[in-house]
């Protein structure tokens, strides 16, 4: 579930959208359960193939800096298609457990991954099945922000938290903006100040901060110009699946490059926090 903007803004009265998700990701995972199911949608399969690969390989080169050793216990929250599973996997950790908000993802997880726990969890009303601090390390990736209300997203990091040992590593993607927030239906960006600020109220430090993706994804922390003309320049080259490849294997190289230069991107960031 990667960022991207949404075209209208319903509200509540007190200003913040509808909270309620679980139908939404739920039709959309029911409906397409691959990386444009959770990857920026409007860009078609092809170069949200291309986006993950980039974002793959960010995964794997800083995961690896959380400690991960053969008797670690990992949960990946929000799991939907399973991308991260499998990365961390790929380190041979103890356990990778999965979970998802929607029943569609965990049955299709289960299916796919018969060898590993996956448990339905909405991690804005608790902790599951799980015992407290049962975990080294909890991954959260392209879900936070999709947590549009406050009160909701600062519970979900107080259970975040919870799950972990202490000295665990919280492992997340967030857009960290520097303006002011802003909120569409299913997304809410955050200040890099708001989010500090939360974590610290749960015992959870940034220890760093990376860009998981440069150009390959909606530029919210970017001046709005730039942000209208590259959405619509990347919405116009991948109207069709032939040209979203094309587009995807022309950016990947450059995406690489950038990742690994920049300090800061104008879009989501993969970050290590730490619990005291």
């Amino acid at each position: 579930m990667t960022a991207h903007h949404e075209t209208s803004t319903p509200t509540t009265a007190a200003g913040h959208a509808p909270e309620d998700h679980s139908e939404f990701w739920e039709n959309r995972l029911d409906e397409d359960w691959t990386e444009s199911g959770v990857g920026y949608k409007a860009l078609g399969r092809s170069f949200n193939s291309w986006m993950y690969k980039a974002r793959e390989e960010v995964f794997l080169r800083e995961a690896g800096r959380t400690g991960v050793r053969r008797s670690s216990r990992i949960l990946d929250v929000g799991s939907g298609t399973g991308l991260y599973l499998r990365w961390w996997n790929r380190m041979r950790p103890t356990e990778v457990v999965g979970s998802d908000l929607t029943a569609s993802a965990v049955r299709n997880l289960r299916e796919h991954f018969p060898d590993s726990r996956i448990e339905q969890l909405d991690i804005t009303t608790g902790i599951g099945p799980f015992e407290p601090g049962t975990f080294d390390v909890v991954s959260c990736m392209d879900v936070l922000f999709h947590i549009t209300d406050d009160d909701k997203y600062r519970a979900a990091l107080r259970n975040i938290s919870q799950l972990l040992e202490p000295g665990g590593r919280f492992v997340f993607t967030e857009n960290f903006v520097h303006r002011a927030q802003d909120r569409t239906a299913h997304q809410t960006n955050r200040s890099l100040e708001w989010i500090s600020e939360a974590l610290g109220e749960v015992e959870l430090s940034v220890e760093h901060r990376i860009p998981h993706l440069v150009l390959m994804n909606a530029q919210v922390d970017a001046p709005w110009l730039w942000r209208k003309a590259w959405g619509g320049l990347l919405r116009a080259a991948t109207l069709t699946e032939v040209t979203g490849n094309l587009t995807g294997a022309a950016l990947y190289p450059v995406e690489r490059a950038l990742a690994r230069r920049l300090t800061e991107s104008p879009t989501t960031e993969m970050a290590v926090a730490r619990r005291s």
